[in-house]
């Protein structure tokens, strides 16, 4: 009996995790949570969602995590200042609470295996930045020789490069960059906010949210760590009474002997 009982916990336990992506459809969930190569990420409250100005929208509205707005304003009013964008840079995709993302992610039937192919590009519900509210889709106005918007295309136009080259100094890193070990489909249009500094509002709170893709599949171009300035620090004081006085002869002086020990 004792046998069988074991012999079948070692069987429940062999079996993979699986987690529930669609109404008929289930995958396997790795130890670290990562369901089809994608990382756990939980909802944004509504309350600290605000919507980003529709000026800098393409498309329909676009709601962000409040603390990441300030660095975005400043993105893409510096992009639109610059003529070696040639355009602009626009919010296209921003926060997507997880039942929207259920909505995009099961589209069809999900019993024909499909949802592997389909985490390639798109995140299963529970599993995408975009709940964050701290993770956002970047657009390219014009369009570049037709390229369309979240195609790898975007990639060889002036705003992607000026991206690339500018995005970390206002805090955004691309999150799957080519080759990522996640297995992600490559997403130069996919961009984090984690805070230009640790010190910036709100980055602490983004940089736990991300810990864990940041250590094990490194975003690039990718923030850098923050750097620890050391300024003029005075040499420490030199406490006198610590020490037996000179002993002093005719204009020569020298330390004390210790004392020998007894």
């Amino acid at each position: 009996m004792q046998r069988a009982i074991l012999f079948l916990v070692m069987f429940v336990l062999a079996i993979p995790a699986q987690a529930q992506v669609c109404a008929v459809g289930r995958a396997p969930a790795a130890a670290d949570g990562r369901v089809l190569g994608h990382l756990p990420y939980g909802d944004a409250p509504p309350d600290d969602l605000v919507p980003v100005p529709s000026p800098w929208v393409a498309g329909k509205g676009c709601v962000l995590r409040r603390e990441v707005l300030p660095d975005l304003e400043r993105l893409l009013t510096a992009a639109a200042a610059d003529p070696a964008v040639g355009g602009r840079i626009l919010a296209l995709s921003c926060h997507r609470a997880i039942l929207y993302q259920q909505s995009v992610f099961c589209r069809g039937d999900e019993a024909d295996g499909g949802a592997g192919d389909r985490a390639i590009s798109v995140a299963p519900p529970g599993h995408s930045e975009h709940a964050t509210g701290f993770a956002l889709d970047f657009a390219f106005r014009p369009r570049v020789n037709g390229c369309p918007d979240v195609e790898a295309c975007i990639a060889a136009t002036p705003a992607f490069r000026w991206l690339a080259a500018n995005a970390p100094r206002y805090g955004f890193e691309m999150s799957f960059p080519a080759g990522n070990r996640q297995g992600v489909k490559w997403e130069p249009w996919h961009w984090r906010w984690v805070g230009a500094t640790g010190a910036a509002q709100g980055a602490q709170r983004a940089r736990l949210l991300f810990a864990r893709a940041r250590r094990d599949f490194p975003a690039d171009p990718a923030v850098p760590p923050d750097v620890v300035v050391i300024g003029n620090v005075d040499a420490p004081p030199v406490y006198l009474g610590a020490y037996p006085p000179p002993e002093c002869r005719k204009g020569k002086c020298r330390m004390p002997r210790p004392a020998r020990r007894r």
